[in-house]
């Protein structure tokens, strides 16, 4: 029986598709509210500071800790230990078994397969438009924000103290809660991108084992980890063609829909359970369904 690892398709399919997304750092923020949201490379402003009453506390200087280095070093100076060795139980001998089939190997690129993809155009094309929406209201936000914070600032000697308070405080309330709808969306993207590329990838999987197994191989390896090949063991653009034919494009959730209200929905299919029944053979999945013949009367 030909096994086949998923897990080392997935890891190369994400990658490749999902290395483009908004990263969740860029929506990370301090314990206080000081940090702001930051699309891309773009520099983070500081929000209006708190208002520190004179009278705070001081924390308490903590004792330094001993860290052990003297010990380590007492330590480094000794001989290795001279421990005991008991006995163990000889190993028995085993009957001679069969051998292992030969191996007919075969080698293919996952990237290049992605990059073929016309799924997988569809998810970067589709996903892609969203992150750049999402990084142009975030610089739009944080504009916004700077502004405020600069009148705010102009008009301080003109207000009293705890007006000043109150302003600071609406504007890192406003603030706060624009991070928490960017980091929402951000979370909503990734989260299509998933089910997306869930589809290509259990797809994928069963797309290799049907090509390699037509070409009678029964050992796959990525192509990175072959130094030398010849003709006829890669059958990266095999696969590609074969997948364009049988997934050419897939169900990405829509913008205003979170993938996982519509999984606890049971409306769309989740990339935790794969469609029943035998998978199509390369020849079924590329050839039409015949027609039924008409019954006879």
């Amino acid at each position: 029986m030909i096994r086949f690892s998923r897990a080392a398709v997935l890891a190369s399919s994400m990658l490749l598709v999902a290395g483009g997304m908004v990263s969740g750092d860029a929506f990370a923020q301090t314990a206080g509210g000081g940090g702001w949201f930051v699309p891309k490379a773009a520099h983070p402003v500081a929000p209006p500071p708190a208002h520190v009453p004179s009278h705070a506390s001081r924390p308490m200087p903590q004792p330094a800790e001993d860290d052990g280095s003297g010990d380590e070093a007492d330590n480094s100076s000794r001989p290795p230990p001279v421990l005991p060795q008991p006995a163990i139980p000889p190993a028995p001998g085993l009957p001679k078994a069969a051998p292992p089939p030969t191996s007919v190997i075969g080698m293919i690129s996952v990237a290049d397969v992605m990059r073929q993809s016309l799924a997988g155009q569809q998810v970067e094309r589709e996903l892609g438009g969203r992150r750049d929406e999402l990084a142009r209201d975030a610089q739009h936000a944080q504009a916004g924000w700077r502004e405020e914070q600069q009148k705010l600032q102009s008009n301080a000697k003109s207000m009293t103290a705890d007006q000043i308070q109150s302003q600071e405080r609406a504007l890192q309330s406003k603030v706060m809660r624009a991070q928490r709808q960017f980091r929402d969306r951000n979370r909503v993207i990734q989260e299509a991108a998933q089910v997306a590329l869930g589809q290509i990838e259990r797809e994928l999987v069963q797309v290799i084992q049907q090509v390699a197994g037509s070409h009678g191989m029964n050992l796959v390896l990525h192509s990175e980890q072959v130094a030398l090949h010849v003709d006829g063991q890669d059958i990266t653009n095999e696969v590609a063609k074969q997948l364009n034919v049988v997934l050419p494009t897939v169900y990405i959730p829509a913008a205003n829909e979170d993938p996982e209200v519509l999984a606890k929905s049971g409306k769309m299919p989740t990339t935790a359970s794969p469609p029943p029944g035998p998978a199509p053979t390369v020849s079924q999945a590329a050839s039409p369904a015949p027609a039924q013949a008409p019954a006879q009367k």
